[in-house]
Parts: C-alpha cells; sequence; structure tokens
C-alpha cells in the first residue's frame, strides 16, 4: 500500500468540498486537525476550532473513531469524508 492516499472531503458547514492527500499511518484526530486547518486557509475564514469535529464516511455512514489509525479503517483512494461538526451532527 502507498503512504498516502487521496480523499475527498466535503464540509458541509461551508457548502465546499476538496480533494487531499492525507498519510495513512496518522491518527484520525491529527487528520481531522490538519483537514479542519487546511480548510480555514483555503477558505480565509475562521472556522471555531474550539468545537469537536469528527469524520464520517459519506458512503457507510461510518464516524471515526479519534484514535484509530488512517490504515486500519476503511479510508482508500477515492473515499469520500464529511467533515462535521458535533454541534451540527446532534
Amino acid at each position: 500500500m502507498q503512504n498516502k492516499v487521496l480523499i475527498h472531503v466535503m464540509v458541509p458547514e461551508l457548502a465546499s468540498d476538496f480533494d487531499v492527500f492525507i498519510p495513512v499511518n496518522e491518527v484520525v484526530w491529527k487528520i481531522q486537525l490538519l483537514l479542519l486547518k487546511s480548510v480555514c486557509d483555503l477558505c480565509h475564514i475562521e472556522m471555531n476550532q474550539s468545537l469537536n469535529y469528527y469524520l464520517m464516511n459519506k458512503d457507510t455512514n461510518r464516524i471515526y473513531n479519534s484514535n484509530e489509525i488512517i490504515i486500519d479503517t476503511d479510508i482508500r483512494n477515492g473515499t469520500e469524508l464529511l467533515l462535521i461538526s458535533k454541534s451540527l451532527g446532534e
């Protein structure tokens, strides 16, 4: 397996989506943080980073545990993920 996968990330809060390479040897919480920072930089906005965000698989509706390693999940090239704040998901 490669050391990175290309995913499609959708941010419903901003009605935006991005294609991003992520490393497969990182834990989900680090990827969530990196994605959040990247989205803020790309959109030139400030998102409330004090809110907790989670990653959800668009096709399976699976919410990933923060301590899982990407390679141990079903995230592969072409996976579509939603980056959702917990306040929106409740």
